[in-house]
């Protein structure tokens, strides 16, 4: 039982929870919800009323007419009008799930194994491209534009809204207005493999200046000395914006140190958790695909680190 309780808990931590909402499309989930748990827990009582009295009263002769009569009300009537009901009030909120016109911001997510792939769009056209983690402005729409690389996925920032599917060979689209600001937890609600509950983001609302000057910086180049990296090789996967161009098929590392966590929020952004994922990676990410690198020389190891590092 104190197991269970901790568990329950844990699980309302607000940086991850639907009944936490930080967006109006949140707080619509979150009132349907309850208007569903409080229409369940009216039958369940109803229920077991009549389980009751049944039990209580066995003795008791009934009439045939009044048998009838408390069957079709209770087990026919009522439940179809209180789900009926609920039905109702369900569907009234999809209308709300589009919203017409362009957004303030438009930010491309694909789903890979084990991780995420997010491009800022300008209003000019210009791209910025990191991985793992989403920034939004408060009180400004963002339209998502989800898709999936390998397998399905599944984007869900509970306190901001619902979630939805990422499919290989389609692109998915949610809005989302944050009105709070904050730092939540984005999830893949999905199993996709694996390391699938070790799949997360972090999901950071600010202020729209703030915001605004975070993308600048973040799309300005990085700086360092990549050579250590390119010599090991792992500028085949990953681009270093202004330093290494060719790789595109892990994360873009450019300002990686800025972000706080590793691994798409499986380690926190430290050295030593980034040198523990170096040398075996799927120690920490089963079935991830990056190679390890516990063989290189400690002096290549560091330099390697050393740079990472710096990426701010």
């Amino acid at each position: 039982m104190p197991a269970l309780g901790l568990m329950t808990l844990a699980a309302c931590k607000a940086e991850q929870s639907a009944l936490h909402p930080a967006s109006q499309d949140a707080r619509d989930v979150a009132t349907l919800f309850w208007v569903m748990t409080a229409g369940g827990a009216v039958i369940w009582l109803i229920m077991m009323g009549i389980v009751v009295y049944a039990v209580l009263g066995r003795r008791r002769p009934v009439s045939e007419r009044f048998a009838d009569r408390f069957i079709l009300t209770g087990g026919v009537i009522f439940p179809t009008v209180v789900l009926a009901a609920l039905l109702v009030f369900g569907l009234r909120l999809l209308p709300g799930a589009w919203h017409p016109g362009a957004p303030d911001l438009r930010i491309h997510v694909t789903g890979e194994q084990f991780w995420w792939r997010v491009v800022y769009e300008g209003p000019d056209g210009a791209r910025v491209e990191t991985a793992n983690q989403v920034r939004l402005p408060k009180g400004q729409e963002v339209e998502f534009h989800l898709s999936a690389q390998d397998v399905i996925h599944s984007f869900w920032i509970p306190p901001l809204g619902g979630k939805l599917d990422m499919i290989p060979g389609r692109t998915n689209i949610l809005r989302l207005t944050a009105d709070r600001t904050g730092t939540f937890r984005g999830i893949c609600a999905e199993f996709c493999g694996m390391s699938h509950a070790l799949m997360a983001f972090e999901a950071v609302v600010e202020e729209p200046d703030a915001f605004a000057a975070w993308l600048a910086a973040e799309a300005a180049p990085a700086r360092g000395d990549a050579t250590a990296f390119t010599r090991a090789g792992c500028g085949a996967c990953h681009g270093v914006r202004g330093l290494v161009e060719e790789g595109a098929v892990g994360p873009d590392l450019t300002h990686l140190a800025r972000r706080t966590t590793l691994a798409a929020g499986t380690l926190p952004m430290t050295r030593a958790a980034l040198a523990a994922w170096l040398a075996n990676p799927a120690a920490i990410k089963p079935d991830a695909r990056m190679p390890a690198y516990g063989d290189l020389p400690e002096a290549e190891r560091e330099a390697i680190l050393d740079f990472l590092m710096g990426l701010k």
